[in-house]
């Protein structure tokens, strides 16, 4: 199926960094010490999260498309939560945002089979990163996570002013790792930026579904675990 690839680019949030996992670790060690069950009335955590998780899924999606900048990303997944359960947004202290920026990226939760997978493709294929992450939160991601190793070169659109599923994007990387299309396969969680962005740019794409959501028709290749990628590759 893929006997022709040379080079695999692969998404980070979401699809080797388990962002969800991370931050919701993040978000329950601040909740408690900025004593945010007295300010939403809740002795757990769980509305506060899910609120957020939904939140920063939206304006990210906004944020792939150039629609919000990263102050307003930032800014509104947290002004937003507090709106929607009750609580005047003013009350959120910075500090932390602060530390949530600081922590979350420190976290090590990957999906299954991350470390096996990477270290499996790695010998047998040149590896790639495309992330719309944030340069400073991807870096240590990728420190933390001791995912770095693995890829030979990083892209990250803050760098380079371009979000996926902008086909300029794609273009660079390929560029950057002296790799031509023909050669390549994006691999990523979201159907727009990574794998709709890929196939705009002319790579074949796998969707990377560890939620098990129904494959869109326009979607020809599909993995719930990424070890399936050991039978593939």
């Amino acid at each position: 199926m893929f006997q022709d690839k040379k080079h695999i680019f692969f998404d980070l949030d979401h699809t080797i960094w388990d962002f969800d996992r991370n931050a919701e670790e993040t978000l329950h060690e601040l909740y408690f010490r900025y004593s945010f069950d007295h300010i939403f009335n809740s002795p757990t955590s769980e509305t506060f999260i899910a609120t957020y998780t939904t939140n920063n899924h939206r304006l990210w999606d906004l944020y792939h498309h150039g629609k919000i900048d990263k102050p307003t990303l930032r800014k509104l997944r947290f002004a937003d939560t507090f709106t929607q359960l009750g609580v005047n947004p003013e009350l959120f202290p910075v500090a932390f945002e602060e530390e949530y920026l600081e922590i979350c990226p420190t976290k090590t939760n990957l999906f299954p089979n991350a470390h096996e997978t990477l270290g499996y493709l790695q010998d047998r294929y040149t590896l790639h990163l495309i992330s719309n992450g944030f340069k400073e939160a991807c870096e240590k991601k990728l420190e933390h996570s001791k995912l770095t190793p693995y890829f030979d070169t990083i892209v990250i659109s803050e760098i380079v002013g371009i979000n996926k599923p902008d086909r300029r994007i794609f273009e660079h990387a390929l560029k950057n790792g002296n790799a031509i299309k023909e050669e390549a396969v994006m691999i990523g969680d979201n159907l727009d930026a990574d794998v709709r962005g890929a196939q705009n740019a002319g790579l074949e794409a796998i969707f990377f579904n560890p939620l098990e959501v129904e494959k869109p028709q326009d979607i020809n290749h599909m993995i719930k675990d990424l070890k399936e990628l050991q039978q593939i590759f």
